[in-house]
């Protein structure tokens, strides 16, 4: 009986392992380190991590992360505000001085 078990056990393991594929990415030393030390810190392995995203991309058929631009806004928020400030550049109350600002915000 003992015996069926452990055959059982190698064939389920062989199956899982025959059921892996590898990835192999590039990217520069800094990121890396970083990213290991980050890691780390949260618990898991580099491994782990990239697992982790990758089921989270089929789970929500999506990129699962908030893209953001170098000034800390979606890349939607800052479409957004730049169609603003050109809306109020063509469309803008325009003032000749600070007094006349000033009186229409009532300061």
């Amino acid at each position: 009986m003992t015996r069926i078990d452990i055959v059982t056990t190698c064939d389920t393991l062989a199956i899982m392992i025959s059921n892996q594929s590898t990835i192999q990415i590039r990217v520069d030393a800094k990121t890396k380190r970083e990213a290991k030390k980050t890691l780390a810190q949260l618990g898991l392995d580099m491994t782990s991590a990239v697992k982790l995203f990758l089921r989270n991309v089929v789970i929500t058929q999506s990129i699962p992360l908030d893209l953001r631009t170098e000034n800390g806004f979606t890349i939607r928020q800052e479409l957004e505000m730049i169609k603003d400030t050109e809306e109020t550049k063509k469309h803008g109350k325009r003032y000749d001085n600070l007094d006349e600002l000033f009186k229409d915000l009532d300061i």
